[in-house]
């Protein structure tokens, strides 16, 4: 049985990265070698909800059903459910102060980019999975999520 050739600063580089990011895990792979390093936390999770902000000149918007903490998890098996396919940062507009990609009560289809995911400094697209109404969001812009965390609902 061969030793494993581990690169000691790499692994707490990315123990650093973790702890900087506030994420939970982190993967890279290189040909043959692949390296995940995770953090195990007790976490204590609070929602806090931003005032709602009236912008002038915008048509009103029917008010969006309230999301629980927690709640996210009870629609996983929604088959309208949209799952984080990955760790990272989900953004719900392409750059800052661009409006979001969707919005609670649009009209989708599938294929339609809902939001981003910024992953090792790589933007990635998150598309609707079906075509339908976006019914409920729950990630905020800038929120990091974990792999197969819900991030919205189509119905």
């Amino acid at each position: 049985m061969s030793k494993l050739d581990v690169d000691q600063g790499l692994i707490r580089e990315l123990a650093s990265l973790l702890e900087d990011t506030g994420l939970s895990e982190i993967e890279i792979a290189d040909k043959e070698k692949r390296l995940r390093v995770v953090r195990h936390q007790a976490t204590t999770v609070a929602a806090v909800a931003p005032p709602p902000v009236a912008i002038a000149g915008a048509a009103p918007v029917a008010a969006a059903p309230e999301t629980k903490v927690g709640e996210a998890e009870d629609f996983a098996s929604h088959p309208g459910a949209v799952s984080s396919p990955m760790v990272g940062t989900a953004y719900l507009g392409p750059e800052p102060g661009a409006p979001a990609f969707v919005g609670i009560g649009d009209q989708v289809r599938e294929g339609q980019t809902v939001l981003i995911i910024e992953a090792m400094k790589t933007f990635n697209e998150i598309p609707a999975p079906r075509s339908g109404t976006v019914s409920r969001l729950f990630v905020e812009n800038g929120t990091p999520v974990e792999y197969g965390a819900v991030l919205l609902l189509i119905e």
